[in-house]
């Protein structure tokens, strides 16, 4: 009888145990599903925007350069002088946005 007693509470405590527990792990901000869904959609957002913004640097250099060809009448050399700065430019806009979106939020430290 007096084991059964001590099972009995042993199991009382534990489960009162695993119940503060779950109780303290809800409350924490990252183990909060939306949080973890946001937080992931951001990435994603953010890694789409610098992607978007390399490519658009290429392009740009691209397009110049093939005008300048057909203005003046040099090509290939104005289309692969400003397709090379126009990755550049890209390689650039990648930088500072990783950069920035490395930084802590304002009043935060890393």
């Amino acid at each position: 009888m007096a084991g059964e007693d001590g099972d009995e509470d042993l199991r009382r405590r534990g489960d009162a145990l695993a119940a503060r527990i779950a109780e303290s792990r809800a409350r924490l901000p990252g183990n909060q599903p939306e949080a973890n869904r946001t937080q992931g959609m951001r990435g994603v957002a953010e890694g789409f925007k610098i992607a978007s913004e390399f490519v658009a640097g290429v392009l740009v250099g691209t397009a110049i350069g093939y005008g300048i060809d057909s203005l003046f009448g040099t090509r290939p050399f104005g289309l692969i002088v400003f397709l090379l700065i126009g990755f550049a430019a890209g390689v650039l806009n990648v930088v500072r946005g990783t950069a920035r979106s490395s930084e802590p939020p304002d009043g935060q430290s890393r």
